[in-house]
């Protein structure tokens, strides 16, 4: 399948997301298409005495790492804009799985990694992958790893 349009891709630093921004870049440059690299913060609750409040982090900065992640997808792809791959930049906060769904409106493809940092090394699919295969308004791709895929 050859998508038409502008792909998206989710960023969270893992592994199988650096490789799905690999895979997505490869087919932006096939295809001629934009894309957009999405990486999405939500800021850590705990709930106390006091209802749901944000933790007291020294120096935690969830906005300012999503912005460094997708710096270092971006250089660990090699993605500079003098390759002729057009690449926009998106942080988004919320929950990852309907920020993801929520970014791929009117996409041509949504790319995921098939598992985050917090899903164990023998799943198959994380969460946010879970949820974006049955919500997305696009096809969705899953990218393992090792750069192999699932989907379209």
């Amino acid at each position: 399948m050859q998508p038409r349009g502008r792909i998206v891709v989710g960023v969270d630093g893992s592994a199988p997301a650096r490789a799905a921004v690999r895979w997505a870049a490869r087919l932006a440059r096939r295809t001629g298409g934009p894309l957009e690299a999405v990486a999405v913060w939500d800021f850590p609750s705990l709930f106390g005495e006091h209802g749901l409040v944000p933790p007291a982090l020294d120096g935690f900065e969830p906005e300012r790492r999503a912005a460094e992640i997708l710096d270092e997808a971006a250089a660990d792809c090699g993605l500079r804009l003098d390759c002729g791959l057009r690449l926009d930049r998106r942080l988004k906060a919320g929950p990852p799985g309907p920020a993801l769904v929520a970014a791929a409106a009117g996409a041509a493809l949504l790319v995921l990694g098939n598992r985050g940092h917090s899903t164990p090394p023998d799943a198959p699919l994380g969460t946010v992958a879970q949820y974006c295969l049955h919500h997305a308004p696009c096809p969705v791709a899953v990218v393992r790893a090792d750069g192999t895929r699932t989907g379209p």
